[in-house]
């Protein structure tokens, strides 16, 4: 076996947010910079490379079963475990035959230098062969500094900008996986939006795991700050937030958020449940008063602002009149969209342990009728397009019901599609923006130009 990637086949398989997706290009980038060539997961590879996820105990479930997939496709390849899992199930991780080499957060950005180390003392008897490349990662104030030359989608690119989270939620187990919060630099943010603009981006996602954090390890909250930065460079239409807490939304950050012309009227609040007391056993920092008051912020600065957001049903201990109480609270808010969760006990959480565990039945009968309440609320919302001009930012061809569509996402992130030949399509290019009269709905989720 040779003792570096150069000419490996590296397979690579993602799990889990949007910043494990960065950091899984940014590997996949330094690998192929490195020599190697990058083929799909169903190939035959040499090197597997998994980017573990650890939210629930489903998402260890499917972190284990894609490494021993790939120690199945092909026995003799070097199987890499990445991430998060690796961070929260080092026990199992060393007791897993499947695995020869675990990669922790904050050493993803070695990967090279990791693989080559290892293959090395692999092809060379003489030198200690070394299973792990692993950090304390709850004892580092150092962000991890990662850098994308390339556009992994046509049209817009993810940008992570922080790591770690100082919340503990009581359900939640990603600060032991992450870390505490840890600010990027301003400078290489804005540095690689440059970089992205100068290959087609037209719209940047700041994500991170709670950018509302971002820039507090350095002394105070700078999220607004490198928002109006970023404004400032040419180039970029679209301007975008990941999930954010409802205490960012204050008075003062509403009004400098709609002084900022390129940002989308779209945000994700994080909510969890509207119902305080609920709320208050999840260890969750604010009230659902607090969070109807970032909403009306919201909806008085901007025009039809998409307020999406997150909801667990199910949570321990949430009695009937608990969950009406959350039911009748977000039918109030009266959301674009919401992601409805069962509460899954996650190991070594605070939550695995309470009393009052809510049976399967009881969540999944809560859970449907919170996603009826999303799905009628959707329509309404994407109902108050119609008839008007938007502006679309189109990506990708897609096959619905036999026939092609380009399809794009307004500002708003409402999905638009256009028939491939319809005489309004000419001007539906990936990666352009282009402002265009909504006529109707294709299915429930897409609009129709």
């Amino acid at each position: 076996m040779p003792n570096n990637v150069n000419g490996m086949k590296v397979a690579m398989h993602n799990l889990g947010c949007k910043v494990n997706s960065y950091e899984m290009d940014v590997m996949g980038q330094k690998l192929k910079d490195a020599g190697a060539e990058i083929v799909p997961f169903s190939e035959k590879a040499d090197i597997y490379i998994i980017n573990t996820c650890t939210v629930t105990n489903i998402a260890d479930r499917k972190s284990r079963q894609m490494l021993h997939r790939a120690k199945k496709e092909n026995p003799e390849a070097i199987v890499v475990a990445v991430g998060c899992y690796v961070e929260t199930g080092m026990d199992g991780v060393k007791k897993d035959e499947s695995i020869d080499l675990a990669v922790g957060n904050n050493k993803k950005s070695e990967i090279v230098e990791i693989l080559n180390t290892f293959l090395e003392a692999r092809y060379d008897t003489d030198k200690t062969l070394s299973g792990t490349s692993i950090i304390d990662i709850n004892k580092t104030d150092v962000f991890e500094e990662m850098m994308l030359s390339e556009l992994p989608e046509h049209t817009r690119a993810y940008i992570k900008i922080q790591d770690g989270c100082n919340q503990f939620c009581s359900y939640c187990v990603i600060p032991y996986a992450r870390g505490r919060v840890r600010s990027r630099d301003k400078g290489e943010i804005l540095s690689e939006i440059k970089g992205l603009i100068q290959k087609g981006c037209k719209e940047v996602v700041l994500t991170g795991i709670h950018i509302s954090s971002y820039g507090v390890d350095k002394g105070e909250p700078a999220l607004i700050d490198l928002v109006e930065s970023i404004d400032e460079l040419s180039g970029i239409e679209r301007i975008r937030l990941g999930s954010l807490e409802p205490r960012i939304i204050t008075p003062e950050n509403t009004k400098r958020l709609a002084a900022v012309e390129k940002l989308c009227p779209h945000f994700h609040l994080s909510l969890q449940s509207g119902c305080n007391s609920v709320l208050k056993r999840m260890n969750r920092h604010y009230t659902a008063e607090e969070f109807r008051e970032s909403v009306r912020l919201l909806r008085e600065a901007f025009d039809r602002p998409a307020i999406t957001t997150d909801v667990i049903v199910g949570f321990p201990g949430e009695t009937d009149e608990e969950f009406e109480e959350c039911r009748k609270f977000v039918e109030e808010i009266n959301f674009y969209e919401m992601h409805v969760f069962k509460y899954s006990p996650r190991k070594g959480t605070v939550a695995a342990g309470m009393k009052d565990q809510l049976t399967d039945r009881e969540k999944t009968l809560r859970s449907d009728v919170l996603i009826k309440l999303t799905q009628q609320q959707s329509e309404v919302y994407r109902n108050s397009f119609i008839g008007e001009k938007v502006g679309i930012l189109w990506e990708d061809m897609e096959e619905i019901k036999g026939r092609n569509y380009m399809i794009g996402h307004t500002d708003r992130y409402v999905r638009v599609a256009v028939c491939e030949g319809d005489k309004r399509s000419g001007g539906a290019v990936s990666g352009e923006i282009t402002t265009e009269l909504i006529t109707g709905f294709l299915n429930s989720d897409t609009l129709l130009i």
